[in-house]
């Protein structure tokens, strides 16, 4: 039995345990077991009601010297054979680094702190990108985050230019951090709004004659397609299944009122992947930004997860692909549905620590689609709160139909809850509360919209009638959450577009 814990506070940790503890492989024969270190607070007790094969290692905070202490502790005591860090903020405080001065450091997945820049600095990666002859957006500039008329004048040419611009906070923003303008009329509200959000961030981190950095691009179309990349130490790397991200808030193009999110649901694979796709992605990201990063010494076993926006042709061929950003560890909630669709999990992640995994290729339910729905903190409550990603309601009791949920083949991940031992009761901590997730298996006699819309429909309802409820404070038989319902309905979208490619 190999022990693989991943550390986290968020629904992929749980969820990506539960899979290498319980997925079958058809060629692997070792066994896993599935650790999760620290969790959230509802998950040891949800764990124990629903009967998962999946353990904890509690640490004593959400620190990363805790953390590091808790995962060295347990490598001596061998609870635990190798880990997977999923926070981002983790690996940017040198997790990795601690764990190899222990003596361990080929036993954890991820970058050090010296490479962490890939995901924490996002102008220095468009640096690595552009050396490494990585396609990004076809414009972009670092500004002075404080130099309003150089931020106007570069927003309107990337307007006039290129329909759009895009102003992105450079560092660690939990997925929030880039603001789209479409028009001049939006210009001076949003860049408003994005000083507002990070001003304090910009304080602590530079002295007053410092600029403040800030990067605009132009904005690129397409269709937005994540990859998610393992890779060792040798440079070797497998692309595992696609995904599609559902990152505004409401349905609809993102704008000043409608934020990008840390994830509002994601599908897998994406209504639009191809073997011709996942090639251009080889060819094109994967083995330019692998050579990039042996060439700057910070090559080791790591997850990659590049944002994109691909061009398609009429036939539904990609013809290019350009990077938004790369991020350094598994997204969240993209990699729900993608680790659902997998066999082979935790062969693929002990072959990357291993060295040899370019021996195991991912085994993939390529007969199945999975559909991941985050369920929100909606508005309402004692201060009039506007509710996920915004200001939120918290400690409301949650009420769990699991005997529903069972015998529809629906899978809840709770996620921002707790567990009241006095109250016996699960309660939301706010934002992202749980996900539904399902999967759904291709048959000849309906095509993949409308068995994927099928799906949707079945996780709208365990919503709307009340099988997963946040008890509101003003009306007890109400529910605050609130989910997007367009998640799903892009495999419908996509065979309205090419009918005869996808017939």
């Amino acid at each position: 039995m190999k022990k693989i814990a991943f550390a986290g506070t968020d629904g992929r940790t749980l969820l990506w345990a539960l899979i290498v503890s319980t997925a079958t492989s058809e060629r692997y024969e070792d066994d896993y077991q599935g650790i999760v270190m620290r969790g959230t607070p509802a998950m040891p007790k949800f764990v124990e009601t629903m009967g998962w094969p999946v353990s904890f290692i509690p640490t004593r905070s959400n620190t990363t010297d805790d953390y590091a202490a808790a995962i060295i502790d347990a490598f001596n005591d061998d609870r635990i054979d190798y880990l997977v860090p999923m926070p981002e903020t983790l690996l940017f405080e040198g997790l990795v680094d601690r764990i190899s001065e222990a003596g361990f450091g080929d036993r954890v997945l991820g970058l050090d702190k010296a490479g962490a820049y890939i995901e924490g600095d996002k102008i220095k990666c468009k640096q690595l990108c552009r050396e490494a002859g990585i396609p990004v957006a076809d414009a972009w500039d670092e500004v002075d985050a404080r130099d309003y008329e150089a931020i106007l004048r570069t927003c309107m040419d990337y307007i006039d230019r290129y329909g759009g611009a895009v102003l992105k906070y450079p560092y660690s923003a939990g997925g929030k951090g880039a603001r789209i303008i479409l028009n001049a009329w939006e210009i001076r509200q949003v860049y408003d709004t994005l000083i507002g959000d990070y001003k304090d961030k910009y304080k602590r981190l530079f002295t007053k004659k410092k600029p403040w950095p800030l990067l605009v691009e132009s904005l690129m179309s397409g269709a937005e397609i994540s990859f998610t990349i393992l890779v060792d130490a040798h440079g070797h790397y497998q692309i595992l299944p696609t995904a599609m991200d559902y990152p505004e808030r409401f349905e609809g193009p993102a704008g000043k009122d409608n934020p990008i999110t840390g994830g509002t649901g994601a599908v897998s694979p994406h209504p639009m992947e191809t073997p011709a796709l996942i090639e251009m992605a080889k060819r094109t990201i994967a083995e330019p930004l692998i050579v990039a990063l042996r060439q700057e010494g910070i090559l080791r076993p790591c997850i990659l997860y590049p944002g994109c926006f691909v061009s398609l042709d009429a036939a539904m061929r990609p013809v290019r692909i350009r990077v938004s950003e790369v991020n350094i560890r598994p997204g969240e909630p993209e990699v729900q549905p993608v680790a659902r669709r997998l066999r082979n999990l935790g062969a693929l992640i002990v072959s990357a620590l291993n060295g040899n995994l370019h021996e195991v290729e991912p085994e993939v339910r390529k007969d199945q689609v999975s559909v991941n729905i985050a369920l929100m903190t909606g508005p309402g409550g004692p201060d009039g709160q506007k509710g996920y990603p915004w200001s939120c309601t918290k400690a409301e009791p949650v009420a769990i139909d699991m005997k529903y949920l069972k015998r529809k083949g629906i899978q809840l991940i709770p996620s921002a809850m707790s567990y009241s031992e006095e109250d016996k009761l699960f309660k939301s901590d706010g934002t992202r509360v749980a996900f539904l997730n399902g999967n759904i298996t291709l048959k000849s006699n309906e095509t993949r919209g409308q068995m994927v819309d099928r799906l949707r429909r079945k996780l709208l309802a365990a919503h709307d009638n009340g099988k997963v409820r946040v008890i509101p404070r003003e009306d007890k038989r109400g529910n605050r959450l609130d989910l997007r319902r367009d998640i799903g309905r892009h495999f419908f979208i996509a065979e309205q577009i090419f009918p005869d490619t996808l017939s």
